[in-house]
């Protein structure tokens, strides 16, 4: 008998603002809200949004070999984060395929959180403690204890700093501060291409600190425009345009591999790196009507792995693995939505750059 879906700290007050309800990787959570999708994208871009994120995972890497684990595991260089840095990173398999993207976190001299995407915390968490030392680390699963918050758009950091004790970290730190008298980590990280923050606290602090931020100017949104916002950045999607199937160098993430760490899969990532991926990620926009969807055709041997109308652009975007010779910015693509062949163009990404 299939689980019954799981439901975040803030599922409540989802239902009672009216939004819709979808089931994803496992959870109930809001898609969109009365506003629609295209208001909630622009508060994002031109004001301050806030999502629940809470189904993502978070696991607590303790202890003094617990960089010596995280340096085995994902693939950039754990040791170069100091104290309250962030840094992004892949978990790859031994042949290179990418088990997930990670956002880790160095709470403290011998202490990191790992936020890992929902569909894949489990996976996550069982290879962490598989390639654990036996003894001098402790792997904990945070998962349930912790509620995350995504507050961003260009108003987002004033907003929340109305009731905050200290200044915000700045991109890519984090430190615990007050919020509201809530305790909470606060990290200058985001999935929309915008300023912003994560907040994560306490499970049973998330429903006030919601209501504070709402009230003050955050407008609600769903998984709908956290989807078209993160397009619109190109940022990537696990298990749409990262999977098990490709390398991080035909994605473009090279640059958050750092092989010499000798890190899961650094000899596979090496080995593309230095004859060259066979294709590549690009962006496109469709140049007249038209949206493409993931896994439409693209002529040549491409395929697309995301695709939706940008809000801001007016037009449909999307990202696609193609062949090198293609991956050209300017580059002519077609693609076959459902029998009918779009014209499209590679684009340089951002789709959309963040605004001044």
């Amino acid at each position: 008998m299939a689980a019954s879906p799981r439901r975040t700290p803030l599922y409540d007050r989802h239902v009672a603002a009216g939004a819709k309800i979808v089931d994803f990787a496992g959870w109930e959570m809001p898609v969109e809200y009365p506003a629609g999708l295209r208001a909630e994208h622009m508060a994002v871009r031109e004001g301050c949004g806030i999502f629940d994120v809470s189904h993502m995972g978070q696991i607590e890497t303790r202890g003094p070999r617990a960089l010596e684990l995280l340096q085995r595991l994902v693939s950039n260089d754990v040791g170069a984060i100091d104290l309250g840095g962030a840094q992004y990173a892949l978990l790859c398999r031994d042949d290179g395929g990418v088990l997930d993207d990670l956002f880790s976190y160095r709470l403290g001299e011998q202490s990191y959180l790992t936020v890992t995407n929902a569909a894949n915390h489990q996976r996550d968490l069982d290879r962490f403690v598989v390639h654990m030392p036996v003894s001098g680390v402790e792997v904990i699963d945070r998962r349930d204890e912790i509620a995350m918050l995504a507050v961003q758009g260009p108003s987002a950091r004033g907003i929340v700093e109305q009731i905050a004790d200290a200044p915000l970290p700045a991109r890519m730190r984090a430190h615990r501060q007050q919020l509201a008298g809530a305790s909470a980590l606060v990290c200058g990280t985001g999935y929309t291409g915008e300023d912003g923050v994560e907040i994560l606290c306490a499970a049973q602090d998330a429903g006030p600190l919601w209501d504070e931020l709402v009230a003050r100017g955050a407008l609600p949104a769903g998984l709908g425009a956290r989807d078209t916002l993160r397009l619109e950045a190109c940022f990537h999607l696990y298990g749409n345009d990262l999977s098990v199937e490709r390398n991080p160098i035909e994605a473009g993430l090279g640059w958050c591999c750092k092989e010499d760490t000798g890190f899961i899969g650094a000899q596979a990532v090496a080995a593309m790196r230095e004859q060259g991926p066979p294709q590549k990620l690009v962006a496109f926009a469709i140049e007249g009507g038209g949206i493409a969807r993931a896994g439409n055709e693209i002529s040549g041997g491409g395929i697309v792995t995301s695709g939706t109308l940008s809000p801001c652009l007016g037009v449909g975007v999307g990202l696609a693995y193609v062949p090198a010779q293609q991956a050209a910015v300017g580059a002519a693509l077609q693609i076959d939505v459902r029998g009918r062949v779009r014209e499209a163009v590679v684009r340089g990404k951002p789709l959309v750059p963040k605004r001044a």
